[in-house]
């Protein structure tokens, strides 16, 4: 059952209480991380290179020159991606930065839920949406997972949204904003390697074999600009026409007869852990919110999880998003130390040998943490009272 759990509940921030449990545990310290890496880093079986995703074109945004990471754990086997960086608050550049397979493309899971709430607001400042108003939850808009009560407002979906990881919310307020305009956040910035336009019932319908229009055309998965937000539509639509129990049931039949890791990429909203890292530094400082959808936005993501497990590093400010599903594990966020220094950062596990994948959550902030620290240090930011920025 706890498996079959983890293909749908996309890390709740109730995972924060089961980290509690195992912070009592005793933890290598990451200097000793080394001792527990194989020779050569796992991989999944599916090539980045045979990917069928948009391909980066000469105006997408690249990765910067960084130093690896820290080796990752043996733990965190399948394919890896991380993206570490203190950066510029002003340029959003990096002004020291570390990273492991950093252009390399990856499903989101519910690390994409974050993207709703900023195109959310940015419609509330244009006047164009409202907080108080009140959704039904039909049986059409149903996700897989729990729900929330019938008539909530938006503010209480958003919530449902980051803190719970809740699905049906997200879908409701994804379809509210617009599919395209979700989306649009990531072509704004040339983020080419980033899709975010299904709402998370589009992509497991997808993914079960019950959407006409995803197995009726091979052109979805590299499809972009007008085709794309097309074909997300139907493929919407086409979710919309079942119950959720029924595709849950479809789900599990494919999961446990004939899952195939590349479909993953076929069928999730994905990114890079640098232009998922870029996404996040645009959202928390350079957002184009009010002051007031600001503050909404900033209170919102810190109630979503990682923050208690950077610990010890100084954190004055954070807000952050993970997500988890069959394979996949993915945590970011944004945090301002007490030294002044603005930080982001993505971790993105896909193919891993444990199909539950939120018991890998300790290795992969152990290896964050490491990772963090090695540019923290490197400038003394993370150190409390160093100057302000």
């Amino acid at each position: 059952m706890a498996n079959k759990i983890g293909r749908y509940v996309l890390l709740a921030g109730l995972l924060g209480l089961g980290w509690v449990a195992v912070r009592g545990k005793s933890e290598p310290p990451a200097a000793s991380l080394a001792s527990q890496i194989p020779a050569t880093p796992q991989s999944f079986p599916a090539q980045q290179e045979a990917l069928e995703v948009p391909p980066a074109t000469p105006d997408c945004v690249q990765p910067p020159p960084f130093l690896p990471a820290p080796k990752p754990p043996a733990a965190l086997n399948g394919q890896l991606g991380l993206w570490a960086a203190v950066i510029d608050p002003k340029t959003l550049q990096p002004i020291r930065a570390v990273a492991y397979a950093p252009g390399s493309v990856f499903p989101l899971a519910s690390t994409y839920k974050q993207a709703v709430l900023w195109a959310m607001l940015r419609q509330v400042d244009a006047g164009r949406f409202d907080l108080n108003q009140k959704f039904s939850v039909t049986r059409a808009a149903q996700s897989l997972g729990s729900y929330p009560y019938d008539h909530s407002t938006a503010l209480t979906l958003a919530q449902r949204m980051i803190q719970h990881s809740d699905n049906t919310a997200t879908d409701l307020l994804h379809r509210r904003v617009g599919l395209q305009n979700v989306q649009q956040l990531a072509d704004d910035l040339k983020l080419c390697r980033t899709r975010l336009i299904l709402p998370t019932k589009a992509w497991w319908t997808a993914q079960s074999g019950l959407s006409g229009t995803f197995a009726g055309t091979r052109l979805w998965p590299q499809a972009t600009g007008e085709k794309r937000a097309q074909l997300a539509a139907l493929i919407d639509a086409d979710a919309q026409k079942y119950r959720a129990d029924y595709v849950q049931r479809k789900l599990d039949e494919y999961f446990d007869k004939h899952y195939n890791g590349a479909d993953d990429l076929k069928v999730h909203n994905f990114s890079t852990p640098y232009e998922l890292s870029t996404l996040v530094a645009h959202e928390f400082l350079r957002s184009g919110l009010s002051p007031k959808s600001q503050g909404i936005q900033r209170r919102l993501m810190a109630l979503g999880f990682g923050k208690s497990a950077l610990l010890p590093i100084p954190i004055a400010t954070w807000g952050g998003k993970g997500g988890n599903g069959w394979k996949i594990l993915t945590y970011s966020g944004y945090f301002k130390t007490k030294g002044g220094e603005h930080v982001v950062y993505a971790f993105m596990l896909h193919g891993s040998g444990q199909t539950y994948t939120m018991k890998l959550t300790r290795p992969a902030f152990a290896w964050l943490r490491a990772s963090l620290g090695e540019i923290l240090a490197a400038g003394d930011g993370g150190k409390e009272g160093s100057a302000e920025r």
